[in-house]
């Protein structure tokens, strides 16, 4: 006779069913059960030492291409000639702060914002220099352009790791990435994406969408018409019945691959609060004119609907517009200041403000994080096409919200912002920085498969932006 256990039923030993399914399937890439139960215990343990909730929020927008420092946080207007700006600066809300002149919304928030005029990977490579800003771990070797995921490169992200120390609410995951993932041209994937060694189950949920569409839905949120919502209440037990007598028998890793897409298409169907949330015919024309008519502003528009839904992090990445010099992102080398002015400032200036505006008269600006970071900045030279290359000598990210003093920059570059002369920091530190202000110890014990203990971070918290 067939006997369904309830998913959370435990062993003896206090281990949970599927967690020692999880152990059983060793061939498949799972865990030991030394490994678990050290990572079980690792997980308790990290609560204790967790700085407090600063940041219950994040929404980070990714440039993918670079930031160029420039002509955003860190212009030099004396500067040697190819170091200036063609569009000059202007004068922010912080006295003695000057930013770009293609960011003048943005300038009147620099009381919410600090910035890192020195941060540095030391690489030039799109996808070794981006895994190391999305996991804080410098890629092997340094810059190695179309690099690849997997080992000895499958450091878990920021993201994943949301997903390790935060719960998935209300249907939703705690981390989601949208409109699409990072990749060099031909589809090259980055590295430093998903979960890594930590396994597909903490890998955040990557949505190719186009929020801009009038017809913008989520597939995985419609039921065929034919299935009312009690027909799919009654599939859904006869799944979870296939499924418990399924876990009994040793199944490859492109069915347990599956069953995580299953997962997660079930409980947004079944989660009025998830389906709500990526709703954005909820929002007035006004609203979303403000953030902006674009696949990007939208992108951010539905990532403030969902961590007001319940998702810790949201990761909108820069969307490809191949209509365009450079393919539209920030990846320059052609037409960089007829790139700068004709689209990629007017849009991330646009949207940028709009929502840290947007989130301040809510009252979730203080508790929600606002990061703008890209894989490196750009050269101090033009080159011979009217561009600038790329560079991981130094370059500026910024935040706002939660937890960080606002109106502070910390660093110092050269006359030409091409090389740190102070105050200089590294991906680690911002993870870590970020990880803090999340209420998690950037100390706390991750385990490899090997069962090899790791801290979430080796950086250190940059307190001098934090309050």
């Amino acid at each position: 006779m067939l006997r369904i256990l309830g998913k959370d039923a435990g062993l003896c030993d206090g281990v949970t069913r599927r967690e020692w399914l999880r152990v059983g399937s060793i061939g498949l890439g799972g865990l030991s059960l030394p490994t678990l139960l050290a990572q079980r215990a690792a997980d308790a343990s990290a609560g204790a030492h967790a700085p407090p909730v600063k940041a219950k929020s994040v929404i980070l927008f990714w440039l993918t291409g670079g930031v160029p420092q420039h002509d955003t946080w860190d212009p030099k207007p004396n500067g040697p000639e190819g170091a200036r700006s063609e569009f000059g600066v202007i004068a922010t809300r912080t006295p003695g702060l000057h930013v770009g002149a293609l960011m003048p919304k943005t300038a009147e928030l620099t009381d919410h914002i600090a910035v890192l005029r020195a941060m540095s990977t030391g690489d030039h490579s799109h996808s070794s220099s981006g895994y190391q800003m999305l996991t804080g771990i410098p890629h092997l070797p340094l810059t190695r352009e179309n690099a690849l995921p997997g080992a000895p490169n499958d450091w878990p992200s920021l993201d994943a790791l949301t997903r390790v120390f935060r719960p998935d609410l209300h249907g939703l995951p705690s981390a989601i990435t949208l409109p699409r993932h990072i990749a060099n041209v031909g589809e090259k994937v980055w590295p430093g994406q998903d979960a890594g060694f930590l396994g597909r189950k903490y890998d955040p949920w990557k949505l190719i969408c186009d929020p801009s569409g009038e017809d913008f839905n989520i597939p995985e949120l419609q039921l065929s018409e034919d299935i009312t919502p009690l027909r799919f209440d009654r599939r859904r037990s006869l799944l979870e019945q296939v499924n418990g007598h399924l876990d009994h028998i040793e199944r490859r890793a492109t069915a347990q691959q599956y069953d995580l897409r299953t997962e997660q298409a079930v409980s947004l169907l079944a989660g009025r609060q998830a389906r709500e949330a990526f709703d954005l015919s909820q929002e007035s024309v006004e609203m979303r004119d403000r953030y902006g008519r674009t696949k990007f502003g939208q992108s951010v528009l539905l990532a403030r609907r969902l961590i007001e839904a319940g998702t810790s992090l949201v990761h909108i990445n820069w969307p490809r517009m191949d209509e365009k010099v450079n393919n539209g992102g920030w990846d320059t080398h052609i037409d960089h200041h007829k790139s700068l002015q004709g689209w990629l400032m007017p849009m991330m200036d646009q949207t940028f403000s709009a929502l840290l505006e947007d989130l301040e008269q809510r009252g979730l600006l203080e508790e929600t994080l606002v990061c703008w970071v890209g894989e490196f900045g750009h050269t101090p030279k033009i080159n011979g096409q009217a561009g600038r290359d790329h560079w991981g000598h130094t370059f500026s990210i910024a935040f706002a919200g939660g937890g960080i003093k606002g109106g502070v920059v910390h660093g110092e570059t050269d006359e030409e912002a091409g090389y740190p002369l102070a105050g200089r920091t590294e991906p680690r530190d911002y993870m870590a920085t970020v990880l803090h202000l999340m209420g998690i110890d950037p100390e706390s014990t991750l385990h490899d498969p090997q069962g090899r203990p790791f801290p979430a971070s080796r950086g250190h918290v940059i307190s001098e932006i934090v309050t």
